[in-house]
């Protein structure tokens, strides 16, 4: 339990902020599937007088924390604070019983949108959480050693909280007041009332609540924990069901065994004693809840489990002859922990996935973290603020950690957690399994989850050592391969997405990377590509799509024309005005021919063969780029404006029958069987620079994040501020190819246009730093069919933000 790096407010040279900030109040956090936290701060962030004193909610992503974007000013107290389970959805709820449901707009991290939004009147809302979507996929712990996806994870059987017509899951959100009431606000398809909302109580009689918790049932319906505060009274338990019947929202509650706290707190002096906290072990499953209470200045947990308790009953009251004997479900008391001082907040696991025991994360008003077991609640990890700091920092910097911590949340890998202060000030630590160093199997084995799920991992790439990545790209690698062809070409390019984060992570990984973005993209490019032929009355066992492989692989046909023969032209016309709009990338796909052809003369002259992934030596994708030539040639007979350019040094050179051509015999089967390349091939391919100006391919985009290969060199914990980017800036350093031309200018990364050497808005990545234009000029369906698949997020996996490029 190590603390990565903390992100706190400017320090100004009045301290007039820090002397009115004494007035501390609650501050929430909340971290998505995606890895963006959002919280709550008293002031704004760069406020330096302390005179927007309120309530306001930021989010950042945690690759870039150190830009803060704000959703919205509350007048009133924020009191809940939960994103849906996608990671794309924010519910806010207040004291006065205003609930706000926020969304990206354009998928865009500084750009927020108002869904909706429902006032309770007079009801301060104690908790939210968001409708189920009915997906839940975990390890099967007989078969977790087992290499095939199917059998080493199993999708549950999970309803969704509220069902629509034929089944499909609603959205909307569910909360419990501090009265007993609950509410659901749902989300319609109706643009005039796009909330409709129910409201019921949760007992018979409406009762005080000041500790509550939510919970999923497998059956979609919600349980619900909540307390009184009181020691004296009990834990109450309900079964809360939602329905959805003619645009309207039926609540129903139905009360469960409740039981009474016995050993935390002495008998004599249980009358002090105040239940603060109720947290269930692991959201989607409600056999186990953890009581926190404070007691005189000290604190107590206990883990209280659901249990079958047989009954004796006598034969007169029996139904049934047999004798059997009468079940009941009750509450039984399994674990007892106690702290020296009164416990602020409390987390528990999200998703029990490798391990089917979870974690429970306390903090203490001393500033102290413990990490405890759910089993026994025996105690795994200690760490506090106070001690976390390196010697060597200036005096003004330790003194901020006088500040109390207000809410803590876990990632939903379990990989790291994340606290918040009273001052708005985030702090992320690194959660190891079991305390010890995360293990090869146990990270491949996360990987894969993500791999299934579309969890982000950014979590899990923070807490890896720089040691076993490439370890770990190649396990996760001969697992991926182990797969069923269907399975392995469903999650083909989210597998890709997830090496190419790992390759990034190292310095040596750079060009390992690039290549393994460049087969991502002429996937892209080859799917959106062939989605465009149609088939003809001829062939109906086959698309176009599907015999042109036949036709390139099975004859090695060196001549590009020739290979026209044994098509039938018709199947490849597409309407002039579409091909003109895909010209860009049908010159990115000539550019990145040319660029790999280039590199062979150097790669033979290597005495030693790198290790890795490497474009040239995929002879899959080295055929696929075969195939998209042989299109492009088709297309440009349709239309020649939309061929690629090339400065040429005679008008006379055939480009495209050069490339093909040559990229023919490079995936030759003498030449995969001998491991080097003809003599004849390498002499053509050092002429290409003198005959064709190389433009340049691969792009080494400078990143300033926290997940760089520059992260393994820091000493810990980094100290961020709001506002301002820290020294952590990466520049990749990739081989320049010989000849190449280097024209200092940002490519887009969806379109591959030349944006100029400083555009003033760009959209970049979170993860990757990849840039692309904000404001589309599309005109025709298949460009905008392209634009739309990168639209939710960057190639990468990554989220877009809004940058200037004139403030850095």
């Amino acid at each position: 339990m190590d603390l990565l790096y903390t992100v706190n407010r400017k320090t100004f040279a009045k301290s007039s902020f820090n002397q009115e900030s004494t007035h501390d109040e609650h501050s929430l956090c909340s971290l998505s599937s995606r890895n963006i936290v959002a919280f709550t701060a008293t002031t704004e962030l760069n406020d330096t007088n302390s005179k927007t004193w309120g309530c306001h909610v930021y989010v950042c992503d945690l690759n870039m924390p150190w830009h803060p974007y704000k959703v919205l000013t509350n007048k009133g107290t924020i009191t809940a604070l939960k994103w849906d389970l996608s990671g794309e959805k924010l519910v806010i709820a207040d004291s006065t019983g205003l609930v706000q449901l926020w969304t990206f707009k354009d998928y865009i991290l500084n750009e927020w949108m108002l869904i909706g939004s429902h006032y309770f009147p007079g009801e301060h809302i104690l908790a939210v959480a968001w409708f189920h979507n009915g997906k839940r996929t975990s390890l099967v712990p007989d078969k977790k050693d087992s290499t095939l996806y199917n059998e080493k994870f199993s999708h549950l059987p999970y309803a969704p909280s509220v069902k629509q017509f034929g089944g499909r899951a609603a959205q909307g959100v569910f909360i419990v007041s501090n009265t007993g009431m609950l509410g659901a606000v749902m989300i319609t398809q109706d643009k005039q009332n796009p909330i409709c909302s129910a409201t019921e109580s949760i007992g018979n009689i409406r009762q005080r609540i000041t500790a509550v918790d939510i919970s999923y049932a497998k059956n979609g319906q919600f349980l619900v924990a909540v307390s009184s505060g009181s020691f004296t009274l009990p834990i109450r338990c309900f079964r809360v069901s939602i329905r959805k019947t003619d645009e309207r929202c039926i609540i129903a509650s139905q009360a469960l065994p409740s039981f009474f706290l016995q050993d935390g707190a002495p008998k004599d002096d249980s009358t002090n004693a105040t239940i603060t906290h109720l947290k269930f072990a692991v959201s989607e499953t409600a056999d186990s809840l953890i009581v926190a209470a404070n007691n005189d200045g000290n604190g107590f947990i206990e883990v209280w489990e659901l249990s079958e308790k047989t009954h004796p009953v006598h034969k007169l009251f029996q139904s049934k002859p047999c004798g059997e004997p009468f079940k009941a479900v009750v509450w039984q008391h399994q674990a007892l922990y106690r702290c020296l001082y009164s416990i602020t907040a409390i987390a528990t696991t999200k998703l029990s996935i490798v391990t089917p025991t979870s974690y429970i994360l306390v903090t203490l008003a001393d500033s102290s973290i413990h990490c405890l077991s759910h089993d026994g609640l025996k105690e795994i990890a200690v760490s506090s603020l106070n001690t976390s700091w390196r010697q060597d920092e200036p005096l003004n910097k330790c003194s901020r950690t006088s500040s109390t911590i207000s809410c803590i949340d876990m990632s939903w890998l379990g990989c790291i957690f994340l606290l918040v202060d009273t001052r708005g000030s985030l702090y992320v630590y690194k959660l190891s399994p079991e305390g010890s160093a995360i293990t090869l199997g146990y990270a491949c084995t996360l990987l894969e989850y993500c791999l299934l799920t579309g969890l982000d991992w950014l979590d899990l790439l923070l807490c890896l050592r720089s040691s076993m990545i490439e370890a770990l790209c190649e396990r996760f690698d001969a697992s991926f391969n182990r797969q069923s062809l269907p399975v392995q070409q469903y999650h083909y390019m989210q597998f890709l997405c997830i090496k190419i984060s790992l390759y990034r992570m190292l310095v040596s990984g750079q060009s390992k990377a690039a290549d393994l973005t460049s087969l991502f993209m002429v996937n892209s490019v080859a799917t959106a590509f062939k989605s465009l032929l149609r088939p003809s009355d001829t062939f109906h066992d086959k698309v176009p799509a599907e015999r042109l492989p036949s036709v390139i692989t099975d004859n090695i046909i060196t001549d590009v024309d020739k290979v026209l023969l044994h098509i039938e032209p018709k199947e490849f016309t597409v309407e002039p005005i579409t091909l003109q709009s895909l010209q860009q990338l049908i010159q990115w796909v000539a550019d990145l021919a040319l660029n790999l052809l280039v590199r062979l003369p150097e790669r033979r002259m290597q005495m030693k063969q790198p290790s890795g992934y490497e474009l040239v030596q995929d002879h899959k994708a080295l055929n696929m780029l075969r195939e998209l030539l042989v299109i492009i040639r088709i297309w440009g007979l349709l239309r020649p404006s939309c061929l690629p350019v090339f400065l040429r040094s005679a008008d006379n050179i055939d480009v495209l029958g050069l490339l093909f051509q040559l990229l023919s015999k490079l995936v030759q089967p003498n030449a995969e069987t001998q491991q080097q390349v003809d003599d004849q091939l390498i002499d053509d391919c050092c002429l290409l620079p003198n005959q064709i100006m190389i433009p340049q391919v691969y792009q080494a985009n400078s990143i300033t994040a926290v997940a760089t290969p520059i992260l393994f060199y820091q000493s810990f914990p980094l100290q961020l501020e709001y506002g301002s980017e820290p020294d952590l800036t990466f520049i990749p350093e990739l081989n320049p190819v010989e000849g190449c031309m280097h024209n200092g200018q940002i490519v887009d990364a969806v379109r591959h246009l030349y944006l100029g050497k400083q555009p003033l808005l760009v959209k970049q990545c979170t993860r990757c730093g990849a840039k692309s234009q904000v404001h589309n000029t599309t005109r025709t369906a298949a460009i905008r069919a392209w634009e739309q698949r990168w639209a939710k997020g960057c190639p990468c996996g990554g989220t877009w933000r809004i940058h200037n490029m004139n403030h850095q």
